[in-house]
């Protein structure tokens, strides 16, 4: 008969089990080698808990989908365990929350199927407050870009319940946020390596003024280096968890033309400031719009018309009043009465409707004239 297995926390004098078990079999879940967080999304979705997954006899967990021996094999070894123990003590000294698709995990990011199954947070900004912008661009930025990203911040003044988020590298990514911490708009880093550094180190001071008012983000434990290959997987947190994602200056090949692409590839909007066409750190911006991957514009005014963040929320309550609403209506009435504004994914994940449904439904109350369609597959109260 197999006996379940029981792991120990290596130092339990120090961490209090109850508290923090689970927050341990999570962090070594993603530690285990070839268990990605696709494979451990659907781990936790049949096991119920990552402490459940790791009692679970070798053999029974073996012939689990997608596993088989090897893979199994590392939910015994030691030095998953280990790593797993050092970075929650890591986590709890130095007071970083851990987002596990729970309420604080940025919930526009479980719509994309590369989120991370864990991430770390040093910070108080909401990650899923109403409106957030991802502003990025070249590391080498002009006065003209700079310029731009001022500009937009500014305008950015007048919107509520907004976030700004970028990647914290040098250029148009470090204007954002210093300008943003002027103005007293919430900012959130996302960082290509660990909490335990800040990379570029001439930002430490910048991060330290982020945390009071905002915060940064990673998905990478502690002890992780800048490496290169970590930042296009940083730039799929800034696109994923972002409403619009704005290119102020790239080069062709720039980082911020693959935070473009990914967000397109979410369905989420994209717009970008054109430049001249023979300047380099503009040719990025200038192809996005060629090809109509972004949309243009050239003030912060059309950002916010374009979202339909530069119009008041409008009640609809007396609408109601007058109207029987089908069930299916009257759930997504519902959530677009509390947002401005929503969306498709989010009907589809709140209201559970089949998507042919939900694009039915949507129509008639959009010639009904009670719901507007936004650019990007956004909705939002007539």
């Amino acid at each position: 008969m197999n006996q379940r297995v029981q792991h120990k926390l290596y130092s339990t004098n120090m961490l209090p089990k109850e508290e923090h078990e689970e927050l341990y079999y999570q962090l070594a879940l993603t530690m285990v080698p070839g268990i990605g967080a696709k494979t451990g999304r659907l781990l936790l979705e049949h096991f119920g808990s990552a402490a459940e997954i790791f009692r679970l006899p070798l053999k029974q967990l073996k012939n689990v989908d997608g596993i088989g021996e090897v893979r199994a094999k590392g939910f015994r070894d030691d030095e998953v365990m280990r790593r797993a123990e050092k970075e929650l003590t890591f986590l709890i000294k130095n007071n970083v929350q851990s987002l596990y698709h729970n309420n604080n995990y940025p919930q526009r990011l479980t719509y994309c199927s590369d989120a991370p199954l864990l991430l770390f947070y040093k910070g108080n900004a909401n990650l899923n407050t109403e409106r957030i912008v991802a502003i990025v661009g070249t590391r080498k930025n002009t006065d003209y870009g700079q310029q731009l990203t001022e500009e937009l911040i500014e305008g950015l003044c007048q919107v509520d319940n907004l976030l700004v988020v970028s990647g914290l590298a040098l250029g148009i990514d470090a204007i954002a946020h210093k300008k943003s911490v002027a103005a007293g708009i919430a900012n959130v880093g996302v960082l290509g390596h660990g909490l335990d550094r800040i990379y570029p180190f001439t930002h430490q001071a910048l991060a330290k003024q982020m945390v009071d008012n905002g915060g940064v983000l990673t998905e990478f434990p502690s002890g992780t280096l800048p490496d290169r290959s970590n930042f296009p997987m940083r730039n799929r947190i800034v696109a994923g968890m972002s409403d619009v994602t704005v290119v102020v200056e790239s080069n062709i090949s720039g980082g911020a033309l693959i935070t473009a692409k990914m967000a397109a590839s979410y369905n989420r909007d994209v717009t970008a400031y054109p430049g001249r066409v023979n300047d380099s750190r503009s040719a990025g911006c200038n192809e996005l719009i060629r090809t109509n991957m972004a949309a243009m514009i050239t003030k912060p005014d059309d950002l916010l018309q374009m979202m339909g963040w530069s119009d008041k929320k409008k009640k609809a309550v007396q609408k109601q009043l007058f109207i029987n609403f089908t069930p299916d209506e009257q759930k997504i009435i519902d959530l677009l009465q509390s947002k401005d504004t929503v969306h498709s994914d989010e009907l589809f994940h709140h209201t559970g409707l089949p998507n042919s449904l939900l694009a039915a439904t949507l129509l008639q109350l959009e010639m009904q004239g009670l719901i507007k369609t936004l650019p990007g597959k956004h909705y939002r109260m007539s």
